[in-house]
């Protein structure tokens, strides 16, 4: 069976009604993404920083998976399929996929302010001043912000360079250290590259665009994978 890797990101999450702060301007729901998803916005005002979150918990409580989440959750049928989302929210993991590594955290989680190995689960929207971990610290958002190391970066390219396949769906690949993950595989391994719009990406021979939204272009590159591959 061989390995299939997924890199993906904010589009396909989309259409399941996830707004990404890319959508207009580098504005997130209004807001800079100074203000809210960085260390200098949580120490300028945590309450906004917590507000947001709650919000976008909120957001992703009221939607589901898609298709799209769905079919590489099929595609575990065929291969041995492993998902390195930059999407914080879980809706791969609603979808039945059992690999899963977010590079950037995950929205129903928080952590101490003080040890970042103390992460809780969150089965609840809201996060609030005054909410502290079991050593008495303030929790915050178990986020990945700009600026802040991404620690299960090395993991990520671990598995990337193990794959046999590499699917990229739903991201622009302009924000690092994750879209350098694409350089860990081999000029053999094949590459498919889902996006209505052609991420910037230095073009291989073993490069394949799929110019479609995530939901139809997994269906039309589950029929490729399965004719090819399976």
């Amino acid at each position: 069976m061989k390995k299939l890797v997924v890199l993906s990101g904010a589009g396909i999450s989309a259409e399941s009604g996830l707004k990404t702060f890319r959508d207009a301007d580098g504005l997130w729901e209004g807001h800079s993404v100074t203000e809210v998803a960085t260390p200098e916005g949580w120490h300028s005002n945590p309450a906004l920083v917590l507000e947001f979150y709650n919000q976008r918990r909120k957001q992703a409580l009221e939607a589901k998976p898609n298709k799209a989440h769905e079919i590489l959750k099929e595609l575990e049928a065929h291969f041995e399929v492993s998902i390195i989302t930059q999407n914080v929210d879980n809706f791969h993991e609603q979808a039945g996929s059992s690999q899963v590594i977010h590079l950037h955290g995950q929205l129903f989680q928080s952590r101490s302010v003080a040890n970042e190995s103390l992460i809780y689960e969150m089965d609840h929207w809201e996060l609030k001043l005054g909410d502290l971990c079991e050593k008495g610290y303030q929790l915050r958002p178990n986020i990945v912000w700009f600026g802040e190391a991404v620690p299960m970066m090395d993991i990520a390219a671990e598995i990337t360079q193990q794959g046999d396949i590499l699917v990229i769906v739903g991201t622009s690949l302009v924000v690092y250290p994750a879209a350098s993950l694409v350089h860990y595989v081999g000029n053999h391994v094949p590459v498919y590259i889902v996006d209505p719009h052609q991420p910037e990406i230095s073009r291989r021979s073993n490069h394949h665009f799929i110019q479609e939204k995530a939901t139809t272009g997994m269906a039309s590159l589950k029929e490729i994978l399965l004719t090819d591959y399976a």
